[in-house]
């Protein structure tokens, strides 16, 4: 949306300032469109607009290229104003192939910029993308601003000389590429050439190389009679303090350090990598000097048991998977149920079921973290709902599993996972300790008699407070001695009990215990309308979407409420009143009705299913078409 037209002082090409723009790379996974997106995102957050992105990588590791299985797109949505969603359509697509063109074309907007690398663009390319004549000329992309550049030759002629391969000078393109987009939307060089210096420090030549390219993509873009101006968008009014670009893998690994540094605890990760969720591993094992160990397992069964044991040693154990690995720690997650130890386990959902969709998103697994073990076999499970979220998300199931002694499973997403936004570093002194309390040794006489000459009580390991947790002892000391492992305990004195009554008495202890939760929660709150016609319910990384839809809808006139759910067993004690305000509940979620079914059955609320199983995240017109569906009936 432009407001005004300035004089731009780097060229005399005016400048369109605009309140938001959403801009895509694509090519083949080995063109560098990861990086390209991720420069432009780092640049426009150091410059202060609030940002969100949406990688997107193919599910094959090494596809021809060319093709569209190969294809990988980097997605980010700039602003001067609060956003929450990495757009639903682009306004410039840069395309390096036919094949990227095919298949990412359909979400440009009418109008929007279209910039091809033209040589790229031969018979074999126009083949291997499904065309039978070149969109370039036969008039298909007439409702596009198309800017085809000879990409490939003038990145070429901008490293010659510096005695590199075809190959090696190929590699540039993405270079070139964000040169032309940094033009294009006064973004400065300064920040992509410090991290060249920095990224090839021991390879000059390479180094030279790509701040040619970036710089004559630049240049390009300043002097080629095809752009007739420059677009900008303006810093974003975000609350003061200290911001930095954050994916949600990241602000994961960072909470659970801080996570355990507020709780005194040496963080143990133990993980067998899956898309989309080693990165975490690889976060975490850069954090060696603040005590964090990780452990790369031979398989998820071994990473789960592994933490069972660093919890029972006294440790702050957590694992993390997508939906595949799950699966194969549940056995596992079924032991830490048992011994009521504090534990996290982290499911970063992709697309299933089996191997499925490993590099896109889904929210299937709801059920499987709800009931996906042998028995009754409770455990608590939150979710977070943006990259930053993820942070607080992790901290705040490290301090339900200590105070209620359980495992907690936190859900994000592949959507989450890879995507960013800006996060303002939190003051350390304002990260409130996690309490613990472990039980002090059993005081040993001579005689065997207390003080007061009566014998010294003895330790209890299943003798509950008030929130029925049992005590968390430390293996070691004096007096502690107690049983561990997978058998049925008898409540308070832990000893091996296979009677009936016991283990009715245990099951509906474990039960209660996760169900108290729910008066250590905050209440669900909803915003927008707190009462009206239709509610939106969400869980996860629909947020950015169903917030924006409906703050659209409440803007238009509508009464229309979202209620976007954290904490998903046990559920806010307030939900269901708030349900019971609105005459429509609609819940939106990227599966096909797992939240929904269980709001049905603990509620008995008629809820709406919104449901979208694409491996692709809501758009915010589908939500707003599904809200004005219901306000219709």
């Amino acid at each position: 949306m432009a407001t005004s037209t300035l004089p731009s002082s780097a060229t005399t090409k005016p400048v369109v300032e605009l309140v938001e723009a959403t801009v895509r790379f694509c090519g083949d996974s080995g063109d560098g469109m990861q990086l390209a997106g991720t420069q432009l995102t780092n640049t426009s957050a150091l410059i202060g607009n609030d940002i969100a992105t949406f990688p997107d990588f193919p599910a094959e590791i090494r596809a021809p290229r060319g093709t569209k299985a190969g294809v990988s797109g980097f997605q980010i949505h700039f602003a001067s104003q609060e956003i929450f969603t990495p757009g639903d359509q682009v306004d410039a697509l840069v395309a390096m192939n036919p094949a990227a063109l095919v298949t990412n074309l359909s979400d440009l907007i009418v109008g929007g910029i279209l910039i091809v690398n033209k040589d790229s663009f031969d018979a074999k390319g126009l083949e291997q993308a499904g065309y039978k004549t070149s969109p370039l000329t036969d008039g298909s992309l007439d409702r596009y601003r198309l800017i085809p550049v000879d990409m490939t030759a003038t990145t070429r002629n901008s490293v010659a000389g510096l005695g590199l391969s075809q190959k090696e000078a190929d590699r540039c393109k993405n270079f070139y590429a964000m040169g032309l987009v940094f033009w294009l939307y006064d973004r400065p060089l300064d920040p992509t050439l410090r991290y060249i210096d920095d990224k090839f420090a021991k390879n000059a030549t390479v180094a030279e190389a790509n701040r040619r390219a970036l710089k004559a993509g630049y240049h390009y873009g300043e002097t080629v009679e095809a752009f007739q101006n420059q677009f900008r968008v303006p810093k974003a009014k975000l609350p003061p303090g200290k911001y930095r670009n954050i994916m949600g893998n990241q602000a994961t690994a960072i909470g659970l350090v801080a996570a355990a540094k507020r709780s005194g605890k040496t963080l143990y990760y133990a993980s067998y990598p899956i898309t989309p969720a080693s990165d975490i591993l690889h976060e975490l094992s850069k954090f060696k000097n603040y005590g964090v160990r990780t452990f790369q397992a031979e398989d998820e069964i071994a990473a789960m048991t592994s933490i069972v044991g660093a919890a029972f040693g006294g440790a702050m154990g957590v694992t993390g998977s997508s939906g595949p690995g799950i699966a194969l720690k549940q056995e596992g997650m079924g032991l830490a149920v048992m011994t009521e130890l504090p534990m996290l386990i982290i499911n970063v959902q992709r697309g299933g079921p089996s191997t499925g969709l490993p590099t896109k998103t889904e929210q299937a697994d709801l059920l499987q973290a709800m009931f996906g073990r042998n028995g009754e076999c409770p455990l608590a499970v939150i979710a977070a709902r943006s990259p930053a979220d993820c942070f607080d998300v992790v901290q705040e199931a490290w301090r339900i599993a200590t105070r209620f002694m359980t495992p907690v499973m936190v859900l994000t997403d592949g959507y989450i996972a890879n995507g960013s936004e800006p996060w303002r570093i939190p003051d350390v002194a304002s990260l409130e300790p996690i309490e613990i309390t472990h039980p002090a040794p059993v005081a040993a006489t001579s005689n065997g008699d207390g003080a007061n000459g009566h014998a010294a009580e003895a330790f209890m390991p299943y003798r509950r407070n008030e929130r029925l947790a049992r005590p968390w002892a430390l293996p070691g000391t004096p007096g502690m001695m107690h049983r561990i492992g997978g058998l049925e305990k008898q409540d308070v004195t832990g000893n091996v009990n296979y009677e009936p009554a016991n283990h009715q008495h245990m099951i509906n202890t474990r039960a209660r215990k996760i169900a108290n939760i729910s008066a250590d929660i905050p209440l669900a709150t909803v915003e927008g309308c707190d009462s009206g016609d239709v509610l939106v319910v969400g869980w996860g990384g629909t947020y950015g979407a169903l917030e924006t839809a409906v703050r659209k809808q409440v803007a238009a006139g509508a009464k229309v409420g979202h209620l976007h759910l954290r904490y998903l067993n046990p559920l806010p004690r307030n939900l269901g009143e708030l349900l019971k305000r609105f005459k429509k509940v609609l819940v939106a979620e990227l599966n096909m009705g797992q939240l929904r079914t269980l709001l049905r059955s603990e509620f008995l609320v008629d809820c709406i299913g919104l449901n979208k199983v694409q491996g692709k995240p809501f758009q915010v017109h589908e939500v707003e078409a599904k809200i004005h569906e219901l306000l219709k009936s």
